[in-house]
């Protein structure tokens, strides 16, 4: 019997060093977006963000290669072609690989660093809302500035609607109140 839809994954990452991670899960859908052939699976990968308002979108080759963050949004990357090997969390953290038409939706805060990756990868991106992004490295990042992420991050609402599914965050909603960094 085959899969109906995608298979949804769900990640937890505790603070680590500089990198705060989040409270909420990242989800991870594997097989998340298909297309015929002949369709771009960039441009149906976007226009599925779209309608389910994750907006500002773009289209890369590849995820910084350094451990960065979020502190202004939460982020999707839709996998259109090749695949990725990122780790999540900070320095020692789980590694994923993700290929053609999986999708990632990190929590702000959630650490990232693309260790590896095919020559024909291309991303596509967005941010709930259309929200504007800010980049904070790990390695950089003073104990004021972290404090001062942490802050703007725990004043973020959850996004109405799933980037994938298009239903409301359910396993955002339910997550803990609090994971050890107020």
């Amino acid at each position: 019997m085959s899969e109906v839809g995608p298979r949804l994954e769900t990640l937890t990452l505790k603070p680590n060093g500089n990198a705060p991670n989040s409270r909420f899960p990242v989800l991870i859908y594997r097989g998340a977006i298909k297309t015929d052939p002949r369709v771009d699976l960039a441009d149906v990968i976007e226009a599925t963000f779209r309608r389910n308002n994750w907006l500002n979108n773009w289209r890369e080759p590849a995820v910084y290669n350094y451990y960065h963050y979020h502190s202004t949004t939460h982020e999707v990357l839709g996998f259109a072609r090749g695949y990725s090997n990122l780790r999540l969390g900070g320095e020692g953290g789980p590694e994923l690989t993700l290929s053609a038409g999986d999708v990632l939706v990190m929590p702000a805060g959630v650490s990232h660093i693309q260790i590896g990756e095919s020559n024909d990868l291309f991303i596509v991106g967005g941010y709930p809302d259309g929200r504007s992004w800010d980049l904070v490295r790990d390695d950089q990042a003073s104990d004021a500035e972290t404090r001062d992420a942490i802050l703007r991050i725990a004043t973020l609402p959850i996004p109405d609607r799933d980037p994938v599914t298009g239903e409301a965050m359910e396993l955002w909603r339910q997550a803990p109140r609090s994971y050890g960094i107020e």
